[in-house]
């Protein structure tokens, strides 16, 4: 998938578009010194990365409060505050324990004018409202569940993007949580899974 095979499945608008060009540049430029994510993957940015990242919008369009957990390189946080640039009332939280990390996404987010507010702690000692935590190559689901666990509990919907082990990742959390998850396709890659947990209840003992 290249910029307008993106544009034409994604629905973005030329705006929206030029805002995620700018965000692959920098991307690109900073993984050389920061390994922001695998460089082999960015010559297939537009699929692997926004689109894998901008199909959450439309599992919850509704949604205006989203926090991005382990944010890292922006993604999905930043293509989400890219799409939800002028919509009344949206933002996106990017929560990162890393600060040089937070460092990049600070300058994304300054650079592109993003309602989006970097976090440079761990989730689960923030006090934030949202209505969907999210989170990509973060951990295990079993520990992000832990992470999310605030979020989860007060009434959030977890939207985590998992590849191909997500039957045994779904498998050893039920060892540690009682929760309700159902499993959705990826759009942008067909070994790719969502995990959309609407309810996290009590932590088991192990």
């Amino acid at each position: 998938m290249d910029l307008a095979g993106f544009a034409a499945v994604s629905g973005a608008t030329p705006a929206q578009m030029a805002d995620l060009e700018r965000f692959r540049v920098l991307l690109t430029e900073r993984n050389a010194v920061m390994n922001l994510v695998g460089p082999a993957s960015l010559p297939d940015f537009w699929s692997r990365h926004a689109w894998d990242s901008a199909q959450l919008v439309r599992l919850q369009p509704a949604a205006r409060a989203w926090a991005d957990l382990g944010a890292g390189a922006g993604l999905p946080g930043i293509v989400l505050a890219i799409l939800g640039k002028g919509v009344l009332g949206f933002h996106v939280d990017l929560i990162e324990s890393m600060t040089k990390r937070c460092r990049f996404l600070g300058e994304v987010v300054d650079a592109l004018e993003l309602p989006a507010t970097v976090h440079n702690a761990r989730a689960e000692d923030l006090d934030l409202t949202v209505e969907i935590i999210t989170a990509r190559a973060c951990a295990p689901l079993h520990r992000l569940l832990r992470y999310a666990r605030p979020y989860l509990q007060s009434g959030a919907t977890g939207l985590f993007l998992k590849g191909q082990d997500v039957v045994s990742e779904m498998s050893e959390a039920a060892r540690y949580w009682e929760y309700e998850a159902d499993v959705l396709p990826s759009k942008s890659d067909p070994r790719g899974r969502i995990v959309r947990v609407k309810r996290l209840g009590r932590a088991r003992k192990v």
